[in-house]
């Protein structure tokens, strides 16, 4: 896919943005929020995509390659090294988002009850079931198809 950090660049901006769009507006849906849907809601997904697009590059993205080509599996199979890095990719975003999630959650109505632990528990959960069919299924897909069809083409003629 990405060969090179500006491809890499171009493809993490596509895959953050569809992500972020769906997971707000899923977990707005699961917290009965998505009623108050304002210009604040607007302004929480902006910095959840930046959120989400620093984690990807800065920390995220080189663990979960890191991770994923140490694993014993045969690296010559694309579906195989795509599958590798969307589940380290997952993980790792569902697990750092959460953090993200919790904190807008307690500033927004508090713990309700809850320890911390078992809220953030909880969200992660909430996000991971739908977040990996998501990543797996459709965002990966689309992006990549997008990607190669639009993107590709034309960095490699400006070449």
């Amino acid at each position: 896919m990405p060969a090179n950090k500006k491809e890499g660049l171009i493809f993490g901006v596509m895959m953050c943005f569809g992500m972020v769009c769906v997971m707000s507006i899923y977990n707005a849906i699961i917290n009965g929020a998505i009623q108050d849907f304002s210009l604040m809601t607007v302004f929480e997904m902006v910095i959840g995509f930046m959120v989400a697009l620093l984690l990807d590059l800065l920390l995220v993205g080189p663990l979960a390659k890191k991770i994923a080509f140490r694993m014993p599996f045969d690296k010559t199979k694309k579906i195989y090294v795509i599958l590798a890095m969307s589940t380290c990719m997952v993980i790792g975003m569902v697990l750092c988002m959460s953090v993200f999630g919790l904190v807008t959650a307690v500033l927004a109505n508090g713990l309700n009850g809850d320890s911390l632990f078992s809220a953030y528990l909880m969200i992660v959960l909430k996000n991971f079931i739908l977040a990996y069919p998501l990543q797996l299924l459709i965002m990966g897909p689309l992006v990549r198809g997008i990607f190669m069809k639009f993107v590709k083409p034309k960095l490699t003629a400006a070449i």
